[in-house]
């Protein structure tokens, strides 16, 4: 099986899946394509919006903990349905270091991708994948909608994956 159900009915690629293949625009308006990051461990961060409380505390913490990803050699990519206008503004504001990328249009065409789009609300669910360097997905986690994000997990499977 290469698919897991998660509450709200989403299906999001399962550990030991080949992670989807996407090509999005970050916040200066350049391509990011994911299979270009092929040979470096990749964390994607799908999160509901910009400007958002939790969402602001979630990439904050990122922020300052930059140097984790780095020394896991991981590639942080947020990701969201605002558009690239707004993604630069919001790094801008709040000095974010990574690439954040704009999931505009066709709107959440990525998360459905991830299984993470909300289309009631229209808004990317929190969730949460680490690809190791073959594009195989080594992690995931789906948060219910206004929980933020355990730190804690994100450097264990960095870890898990520097050792494995």
């Amino acid at each position: 099986m290469t698919q897991t159900v998660v509450a709200g009915g989403g299906t999001v690629p399962a550990v030991g899946a080949l992670a989807p293949d996407f090509e999005l625009l970050n916040q200066f308006g350049e391509p990011v394509r994911l299979s270009s990051l092929r040979g470096r461990s990749v964390v994607l961060v799908f999160y509901p919006f910009a400007f958002s409380g939790v969402c602001t505390g979630e990439l904050c913490e990122l922020q300052d903990n930059l140097g984790l990803f780095e020394d896991a050699d991981a590639v942080l990519l947020g990701i969201s349905v605002d558009s690239k206008f707004a993604q630069r503004a919001y790094a801008q504001k709040e000095g974010y270091g990574f690439d954040l990328l704009a999931d505009f249009w066709p709107h959440g065409a990525v998360a459905a991708q991830y299984g993470v789009f909300d289309a009631e609300s229209g808004m990317a669910k929190r969730g949460t994948f680490i690809i190791d360097p073959s594009g195989m997905v080594r992690y995931v986690v789906v948060n219910p909608r206004g929980q933020a994000r355990d730190f804690a997990e994100y450097r264990a499977a960095l870890a898990g994956l520097a050792g494995g």
